[in-house]
């Protein structure tokens, strides 16, 4: 499918040939100064055109690339998306297992106290005192150091 554009710039390539033609046609009797002038023109011309149609054809090319392959991602595919989640999910995972240790270090830890009081033979009256209590809340480590 030839676009209005398309055609015109056809038909001012044909003009334009026509031109040279005729033009070419009269050169070899015009004096020399005026042919140097129209070559420098010429070549002017040609170096005006080429950069026109590089200039055209690369943002096009651009375009073109950009919008064939869908919306960009910057190159993000699945892999380097997990990658960049990795980090992330190994913090997540470490805090978790720490936060597991530390929660069965308590609990060991209020075991062993609760299984000394109960095997220790204590008055009742023990228990309500608040300075044992004290001593319980203190440092329950140093009671196995001390027997």
């Amino acid at each position: 499918m030839k676009t209005q554009a398309n055609l015109n710039m056809t038909s001012v390539d044909r003009v334009g040939q026509a031109l040279a033609r005729r033009l070419n046609e009269h050169a070899m009797d015009l004096p020399h100064d005026i042919s140097e002038r129209l070559r420098a023109a010429r070549m002017q011309a040609l170096h005006q055109r080429k950069r026109e149609t590089v200039s055209l054809t690369v943002p096009q090319l651009v375009l073109a690339a950009g919008h064939a392959g869908g919306p960009s991602d910057e190159g993000l595919n699945l892999w380097s998306r997990l990658a960049s989640a990795l980090p992330l999910i190994v913090l997540v995972l470490g805090l978790a297992t720490i936060h597991i240790f530390q929660n069965e270090l308590r609990i060991n830890e209020i075991a062993s106290v609760d299984g000394e009081l109960l095997i220790d033979d204590l008055p009742p009256d023990a228990y309500t005192d608040p300075g044992f209590l004290m001593f319980l809340k203190s440092n329950p480590l140093q009671t196995k150091v001390s027997d």
